[in-house]
């Protein structure tokens, strides 16, 4: 069975619903090999992203699966998105991924196109309607564009991979966890990925290769 690579999840320190232990406990019996606690975050809570590393280093010491301390960067100012990014790295956060502008919340516009400027940033979440111009930034900046498991945020996947194919960006398969319900196995993220356009060949990339990609961007394999 193939082994599940998942960089955008959230615990009970933002809205989700489980313990990072927990979380890590319930992606590892579905053969996750890899997964990023990504909470949300703005200037308010930034510093939140420290608390994960005592359950973190219980998890990675004694289990196997490796968990990776994140934030995802949500519903702040554009001007700020940046220096937030840079404040939940400087907290410890490996991965960070920003909220982009999906269909199913009123982010503010602008949103996807400076978080593609970041060079603070991995992932642009459930970035919506994208434009070719963020994509080919995104491509630039060698920021992954996401394809999203979670309701509502799904929606535009067709699109976000339309614009990735045309420009060459690369494309990340994420489930946004907020509660038990929303993992996924790997043949389940296969499914998403088909649903959302991509061809058989390109699933491999999408689903190993590209998060391999971002962990080795950060020194993290």
């Amino acid at each position: 069975m193939n082994k599940r690579v998942d960089l955008h999840m959230h615990s009970l320190f933002s809205d989700g619903e489980l313990l990072p232990s927990e979380l890590a406990r319930r992606a590892s019996v579905l053969n996750h090999e890899t997964i990023a606690i990504t909470d949300h975050v703005d200037s308010s809570n930034v510093s939140s992203v420290a608390k994960l590393a005592d359950a973190i280093e219980d998890i990675n010491n004694n289990w196997d699966i490796n968990v990776i301390p994140g934030a995802e960067v949500t519903h702040v100012p554009v001007e700020v998105i940046d220096k937030v990014a840079k404040k939940a790295r400087n907290f410890g956060a490996e991965i960070i991924v920003v909220h982009g502008e999906t269909l199913a919340e009123p982010v503010i516009k602008g949103t996807n196109l400076e978080a593609v400027k970041s060079s603070n940033v991995d992932i642009l979440a459930h970035p919506g309607i994208i434009s070719l111009e963020e994509a080919e930034l995104a491509k630039n900046n060698n920021i992954f564009l996401e394809i999203s498991a979670r309701a509502g945020h799904c929606l535009a996947n067709g699109h976000v991979v339309k614009i990735a194919n045309e420009i060459g960006a690369d494309l990340v398969i994420n489930t946004d966890t907020h509660s038990p319900n929303n993992l996924i196995t790997f043949d389940e993220a296969k499914k998403i990925g088909l649903g959302a356009g991509l061809n058989e060949n390109q699933l491999g990339s999408v689903l190993v290769d590209n998060p391999i990609k971002i962990l080795k961007k950060r020194d993290l394999v």
